[in-house]
């Protein structure tokens, strides 16, 4: 592929300057969601099996090029601790010096790398700088790979570079699902803008054989074609870039699933009365009907279309998953996507914040092949485009 692993790398008696994602949620000084934590341990494990010092590199929140107690790492240090079984040593001002000062396997902490704004510029004297601290960069944050900084992407040019276990694992599970699919390969996109997933779009229909779209973006795809949708989601100035989609996907042999049928609700609230309606060219809603989740046709279609597939990309949900019974056909949905992977049918990769959330919601997070921590780097890879952090590993 391009980019090396631990395995390729000699870490014994090494300082590896390690970039990871623990950019947690907190609440009170407790995180939360210690999920990116969990992560990375295999990484950290691994680098000290092979004779290595992991020395960490994170950013934590946008302290803007700002030095902040809120945001400081030091704060995450009994959490790692936690995680990795061993001692964690923070230091706010690294150096060399302090480095080499300590004990051969030890797990090193540097201060949020975002506090310094040439972290975020790239500068090349802080990529210099942090090239110092370490004998062999280890970028383990695929989730922050879609960005070209100092810790991400400068530093790799200085020192032997490899992928981490949960960048790797993020770099695989993408080749299988998108660049060398097991076909016939589809992919779910759902959410509620077509104007934030356009480039998405328009780069699946040309690698993809059949594309479900799901969410608001589905109004906006029902809306050109003819239907009026009433206070429904969607975005009018698109009507000519939906056909234009849906031309260029028919142009690439690629089949396009909209929801044949919808919830539609006068109310965007948990337990609002509401109707199934078709959905089609000929639809008519009242001003103040909505629709709100796919109805239970869709959900049929959608499972139906699983059932051809060999491979299956899912990025954002169905409908308001949020909010019962709106979360209806994103569940159904993710259900018989879980079903086909758990019988071996199907590989299943997704990614995106909403996604995990309406996967974990509908209790089938663990039985897709790969869920991504990434969200805007996931995107962006889905979208065609170089990724920075990953560009730099390729040898």
């Amino acid at each position: 592929m391009g980019w090396k692993t631990l395995d390729d790398m000699d870490l014994q008696g090494k300082r590896v300057l390690t970039r990871v994602d623990i950019n947690v949620p907190m609440e009170d000084g407790r995180v939360t969601d210690a999920t990116r934590i969990d992560r990375i341990v295999p990484t950290i494990t691994d680098i000290r099996a092979k004779g290595g010092s992991p020395v960490l590199l994170a950013h934590f929140g946008r302290p803007k090029g700002q030095p902040s107690a809120e945001l400081s790492l030091a704060q995450l240090v009994p959490d790692l601790e936690a995680a990795f079984g061993c001692p964690v040593i923070f230091v706010e001002r690294p150096s060399r010096d302090f480095i080499d000062a300590q004990t051969s396997d030890a797990v090193i902490l540097v201060e949020n790398t975002r506090f310094s704004a040439m972290e975020e510029a790239n500068a090349p004297e802080m990529a210099g700088f942090l090239a110092t601290l370490g004998d062999v960069y280890c970028n383990d944050a695929f989730s922050a790979a879609h960005r070209a900084h100092a810790s991400t992407a400068g530093v790799a040019a200085h020192l032997p570079s490899c992928a981490g276990r949960l960048m790797q694992a993020e770099l695989q599970a993408l080749e299988a699902a998108l660049s060398n699919p097991k076909r016939p390969v589809g992919a779910v996109v759902g959410g509620a803008k077509v104007s934030t997933k356009l480039d998405l779009l328009e780069n699946l229909v040309k690698k993809i054989d059949v594309l479900i779209i799901g969410g608001g973006m589905a109004n906006t795809f029902i809306a050109a074609q003819g239907a009026q949708m009433g206070a429904s989601l969607q975005e009018a100035d698109l009507h000519d870039t939906a056909r234009a989609i849906l031309a260029a996907a028919q142009e690439a042999g690629c089949r396009v699933i909209l929801p044949s049928d919808g919830r539609v609700s006068r109310a965007f609230a948990a337990g609002a009365p509401h109707d199934i309606i078709p959905l089609n060219a000929d639809t008519v809603l009242e001003d103040d009907q909505m629709v709100l989740d796919a109805g239970d046709a869709a959900a049929s279609d959608i499972a139906a279309a699983f059932a051809e597939l060999k491979t299956l990309i899912w990025n954002g949900p169905l409908g308001a998953f949020e909010i019962a019974p709106f979360d209806t056909a994103t569940v159904s949905a993710a259900k018989a996507a879980a079903q086909r992977t758990a019988s071996g049918d199907l590989i299943t990769v997704a990614g995106g914040g909403d996604t995990v959330a309406a996967l974990n919601q509908a209790g089938v997070a663990d039985d897709f092949t790969y869920i991504s921590t990434a969200g805007g780097a996931f995107l962006e890879w889905m979208e065609g485009k170089e990724l920075p952090g990953v560009a730099a590993l390729m040898t």
